[in-house]
């Protein structure tokens, strides 16, 4: 089974398949500091960013494309802030009842393909850490983060075994999640999301009842998800339709929506209680249009207020030269933000504009 469309087919796919010609991609800038924007190469693919709970490390995923769903995969990465360092995060299988379904097969082990993650605070005090995995089965793996000589480690807990293919996923206060599904809906036909076809829908999972889907949450492509630390609110990026949708988790309704001038994948919180979003301008042609410049090099950062659900740009790659590809994540850290990407060897830090 395939586990990942590349972003650029996705969108051909999504326009019924039309072929346009392609801009060679432009050389990134080289890794290191250039002004007030800094290039951290060492890495792969960090499609999405945590910051650990003492605020030392990024913990990210490494969302490879192995080829085949039984392929090896490449665990997770956490970079540490101070040395500017990555190092593949130690992982250690103790099983837990009270985690997960109980019809978990087992741990994952070094299948795991990491894709989307959320890291919150248990009952019991312990760091939860749930990434999606797309190596060896379709999954939400579980994990509980702990400190682990002067850094932090991975034991592996347990996890639920998707219906589809997720995206995204947010821990919810009761040990449950919700996760995306953007292709669940979708019959791989002519017009696809990008075409108005609803393709996706957001699951939820609690523990002991299992997994349903969210009524009124079929969208175009549902991508990031994060909810409220009450869990009431979702926030559900719509990617195809460059908007982020608010939802009453209780009533399970939207209740607010705003746009975006970019395709939004990962949503993050900041310290203040406002979203972060950030995202490609587009997968085929340039952006902007007779630039040269691929647009899937262009990218935009958004700040959305939830409560208002209103957005102010925070950064946009056209005033600066190419840094970076496939943008998919943007997470602040003191003073700064931090993007990750679907695809190359490097997050870029760049100044948060508060």
């Amino acid at each position: 089974m395939r586990f990942r469309i590349s972003f650029c087919l996705l969108v051909q796919l999504a326009l019924g398949g039309a072929t346009f010609a392609q801009p060679a991609a432009q050389p990134l800038a080289t890794c290191g500091v250039h002004g007030d924007i800094e290039v951290l190469c060492g890495t792969r693919s960090p499609e999405d960013l945590e910051l650990t709970p003492d605020g030392e490390y990024l913990i990210a995923t490494q969302f490879i494309n192995q080829g085949r769903n039984d392929a090896g995969g490449a665990g997770m990465a956490i970079f540490d802030l101070a040395k500017k360092t990555f190092t593949k995060m130690a992982v250690t299988d103790e099983p837990d009842k009270s985690w997960g379904d109980p019809a978990c097969p087992g741990p994952i082990g070094d299948a795991l393909v990491s894709h989307g993650e959320s890291l919150a605070k248990r009952k019991n005090g312990a760091w939860a850490l749930y990434v999606v995995n797309h190596g060896g089965r379709q999954s939400i793996e579980m994990f509980e983060l702990k400190p682990a000589a002067g850094s932090w480690a991975l034991v592996w807990r347990g996890c639920e075994v998707a219906a589809h293919e997720y995206n995204d996923v947010a821990i919810l206060p009761d040990g449950g999640f919700v996760g995306t599904y953007p292709t669940a809906l979708s019959s791989g036909g002519a017009g696809g999301p990008f075409g108005g076809a609803v393709t996706g829908y957001v699951a939820r999972w609690t523990p002991g009842k299992g997994e349903r889907e969210i009524m009124n949450t079929r969208i175009r492509y549902p991508n990031g998800v994060v909810v409220s630390t009450d869990g009431r609110f979702m926030y559900v990026n719509e990617f195809a339709g460059r908007q982020v949708y608010k939802y009453d988790l209780k009533n399970e309704k939207v209740i607010g929506t705003v746009k975006v001038d970019f395709l939004p994948d990962n949503l993050t919180w900041t310290k203040k209680g406002r979203l972060l979003a950030a995202g490609v301008k587009g997968g085929r042609g340039d952006c902007p249009e007779g630039s040269g410049r691929p647009c899937i090099q262009g990218f935009g950062v958004a700040e959305i207020d939830p409560a208002k659900m209103q957005a102010r740009a925070i950064f946009d790659s056209a005033d600066h030269d190419p840094l970076i590809g496939g943008v998919s994540v943007a997470l602040e850290v003191g003073d700064f933000i931090y993007l990750g990407a679907f695809q190359g060897d490097r997050l870029v830090k760049i100044p948060y504009p508060k």
